[in-house]
């Protein structure tokens, strides 16, 4: 009889990894922080603990998009609750202002809608320019 292995919070190790978003495909690069945030990618994942790796993005404003007007027509709606207070702003807009919010917009979605998932999405650090400041973190 063979048993699956599950992991405990002690035995995980988490890394710091770095990907450079500079020509690269938004929604590849989404998928494939989300998958290195949960930790599907170690052989010893557990869904209910969270054993993925840190992960820095940069060059984020430079990221390329694929689709026939998507990047125009895309909106990012907020509610707070109240009558008539939906705002959009527009992705072009996001990508323009604020490419670290869009980022994590796209990457929240993919993550679980729990306590857990928050956690993860703060493993996620994303910067605009080259420059950051987990160069210590981040073996080379």
């Amino acid at each position: 009889m063979k048993f699956t292995k599950i992991a405990t919070p002690q035995q995980i190790e988490q890394k710091w990894i770095l990907i450079d978003a500079k020509g690269k495909t938004f929604g590849r690069i989404v998928t494939e922080v989300a998958t290195r945030l949960r930790g599907k990618d170690k052989p010893y994942y557990t869904p209910n603990i969270d054993c993925g790796d840190y992960v820095v993005i940069i060059n984020a404003s430079q990221a390329v998009f694929n689709g026939q007007g998507k990047i125009a027509d895309k909106q990012y709606y907020t509610h707070s609750g109240y009558f008539g207070s939906t705002k959009s702003v527009k992705m072009t807009e996001l990508l323009a202002n604020n490419p670290e919010k869009l980022f994590k917009l796209a990457t929240r979605g993919m993550l679980p809608k729990t306590k857990l998932g928050a956690k993860m999405l703060k493993k996620l650090k994303v910067y605009a320019g080259e420059n950051h400041p987990h160069t210590a973190q981040i073996a080379k």
